[in-house]
């Protein structure tokens, strides 16, 4: 590669450190991240990158928080403390998302409860399998009586047709089910 891939690739990291800044992530030359925060040396924080969201507003992050806080209540144990959770809201469309993909292990694909929000969460899926996103995400969402139907299309269509494996919990004691890879 010449001069200016160089350059862009400088750019890129670049661009990316200031946006983990303005997440409150501290990201170091070498890629390495580690959450930053007054709570960091008494709480190991886990960061979840969420994609799906309306916006990328705070309160979309305490949508998520909401959310994980109900799972443990209703038995989800590998949640631990919910509050210990940092969530990071970001478009599937940004630029930064590749090079996340690659530094960060958790990842999660919010459904919308309506009809449309499984169209919104399809689209989302092309985009990450389009932009090297992230290859296994955890479904969450709002909440669904069921897991029938719609959740299921959604998870067998991220593997057959994007090559993600998205995981989808099952009812509140814990089950889970991941798409067949």
């Amino acid at each position: 590669m010449g001069e200016g891939s160089s350059f862009l690739g400088q750019d890129q990291a670049a661009g990316l450190r200031r946006w983990a800044r303005q997440q409150g992530i501290d990201v170091t030359e070498e890629g390495v991240t580690r959450e930053s925060s007054a709570r960091e040396e008494s709480v190991c924080r886990k960061t979840l990158m969420v994609v799906g969201m309306p916006d990328t507003s705070t309160r979309q992050r305490h949508r998520v928080q909401q959310v994980l806080r109900d799972w443990h209540v209703a038995g989800q144990r590998w949640i631990g403390d919910p509050d210990v959770w940092r969530i990071v809201v970001l478009g599937a469309d940004s630029p930064h998302v590749p090079i996340l993909a690659e530094q960060q292990a958790r990842w999660a694909l919010w459904v919308e409860g309506d009809l449309d929000g499984f169209r919104r969460a399809y689209r989302v899926l092309k985009c990450l399998a389009a932009g090297r996103g992230p290859r296994r995400l955890l479904a969450i969402h709002p909440g669904f009586v069921s897991r029938d139907g719609l959740l299921n299309n959604l998870q067998q269509a991220a593997d057959e047709f994007c090559g993600i494996e998205l995981l989808v919990l099952n009812g509140t004691a814990g089950e889970r089910t991941e798409s067949r890879r």
